[in-house]
């Protein structure tokens, strides 16, 4: 079984956003990179199941500028047997990611797709989503435990009531939730041995996409700062406060 991982660049999660002066995005200049962290997992997870013996070759395929090949050497370093970057300049909506990643598994043919549930920089949570629609294949989202018998997968995954299992034929989608696995370090033979790894580069044009941005960013603005507590003398004032002040902040 193959299975084809998609990864995506990001802002590292320990380093706090800013917004640019002229609010018309976020500052990544000087910014530490590093890849979405519930892509890490969902590659831990397709390692592991090669491990397994479950399957036989791991493709990681990123979508983004060049600078997104350090990301899928990460993704090699990881675990993955090779990767392909769909290299754009472009600001590149779900949509687009969804529709060029049907057209490299188009090409690739895997039997399961594993990605993180969503990134951490846009929060959209909708490209795995969308990838299944366009290929028209069963999906599990956030998952928790996945287990491949044969041509069947069986997927646990987290609901808003609890756990859900839920088993489908193959090929499938499956996006990686947080509890899913505790992805591994790279060790430093491994990160040697993924710079000889091979990586394909593709073009939009090449996959018959087009990746022109269907929104437009009109500004982009911090929070308000949150305000601090304060103290009130009894429960009397407690209740007074909730009753009036809470009233007209709902």
């Amino acid at each position: 079984m193959k299975i084809l991982v998609p990864v995506k660049r990001v802002i590292d999660y320990n380093v706090k956003v800013r917004v640019k002066p002229d609010g018309s995005g976020v500052d990544t200049a000087n910014v530490k990179m590093s890849m979405n962290p519930f892509d890490e997992i969902a590659v831990e997870e397709a390692v592991r199941l090669r491990e397994k013996g479950a399957a036989a070759e791991i493709v990681a395929v990123s979508c983004g500028a060049a600078a997104c090949q350090e990301t899928l050497r990460t993704a090699l370093a990881l675990g993955a047997d090779r990767a392909i970057l769909v290299e754009s300049d472009a600001d590149l909506q779900p949509l687009a990611v969804a529709k060029l990643l049907a057209a490299v598994v188009a090409r690739e043919q895997p039997q399961l797709v594993i990605l993180g549930k969503q990134a951490i920089d846009d929060d959209s949570n909708q490209v795995g989503q969308m990838l299944a629609a366009l290929l028209d294949w069963p999906q599990a989202t956030f998952a928790s435990k996945v287990e491949v018998s044969g041509g069947t997968l069986v997927v646990k995954r987290e609901v808003d009531g609890g756990l859900e299992t839920v088993e489908m034929a193959l090929p499938a989608v499956v996006t990686a939730d947080l509890r899913l696995n505790e992805p591994r370090y790279a060790t430093l033979p491994n990160i040697m041995k993924a710079k000889k790894k091979p990586l394909d580069t593709l073009k939009p044009d090449a996959l018959g996409v087009d990746v022109t941005p269907r929104t437009v960013t009109l500004s982009v603005a911090e929070p308000p700062k949150r305000k601090g507590g304060g103290l009130v003398a009894d429960v009397k004032e407690l209740v007074a406060k909730l009753r009036n002040e809470a009233k007209v902040l709902s």
